[in-house]
């Protein structure tokens, strides 16, 4: 195995709460609209395709609405948790950094243009990740991704952490294995290796999945 993909949201942090607090913040500041998200509500959400979500949140809004609140959303989102106060799993910044010193660490997540640069930073974990892309960056979604990832880096063999039956489906798409974070947002169907908390990654043998 060369190489670990990582999602984000579910299997290195739970922003959640902080994601909540900066939309409801461009939702007063930028919008007419009489709607207060929740992180409980946003945690449903996460993983999914970004335009689903807007479907799921704002269902009353057209089509070109939800894109010009979107770009609000994203932007507030973007700034704030460059800093806030998300929730890091336990033992994951220091199992990361464990990690990179035997493979190439990625990042490949459902998210917008932006936001895994702001998890980076909010971690300071930019010097572990060897690249990472988004629908954001590129237009499409997480197995296609996957596949660019692999083919930018000329990665043969890797191996996705992730959270969600979104994960898994990618996965199976993308033709790598991959690993459960128990501990996240969804489930999947099927079994897998799974894990309960983020520092059994140190215990894997990677040659064998």
């Amino acid at each position: 195995m060369e190489a670990i993909i990582f999602d984000v949201d579910g299997t290195l942090w739970d922003s959640t709460e902080e994601v909540a607090v900066s939309w409801n913040r461009a939702i007063r500041e930028q919008t007419d609209l009489n709607r207060v998200l929740t992180g409980s509500e946003l945690k449903k959400e996460f993983g999914k395709p970004l335009e689903e979500i807007a479907d799921d949140l704002f269902p009353t809004l057209s089509r070109k609405e939800k894109e010009e609140l979107a770009v609000h959303l994203y932007q507030y989102e973007n700034e704030w948790v460059e800093s806030a106060p998300c929730i890091l799993y336990d033992k994951m910044p220091e199992t990361i950094r464990a990690l990179s010193k035997r493979y190439r660490l990625f990042i490949v997540s459902n998210c917008q243009s932006g936001y895994i640069e702001a998890f980076l930073k909010n971690t300071g974990l930019g010097d572990c990740i060897t690249d990472f892309t988004c629908p954001g960056d590129t237009g499409k979604l997480k197995g296609d991704n996957i596949k660019i990832i692999m083919e930018r880096n000329g990665i043969r063999e890797a191996v996705y952490v992730g959270d969600t039956q979104g994960d898994a489906d990618a996965c199976r798409m993308a033709g790598i294995p991959m690993i459960f974070a128990a501990y996240g947002f969804g489930e999947v169907e099927g079994d897998y290796v799974t894990i309960h908390s983020f520092d059994e990654l140190l215990g894997i043998d990677y040659s064998k999945l």
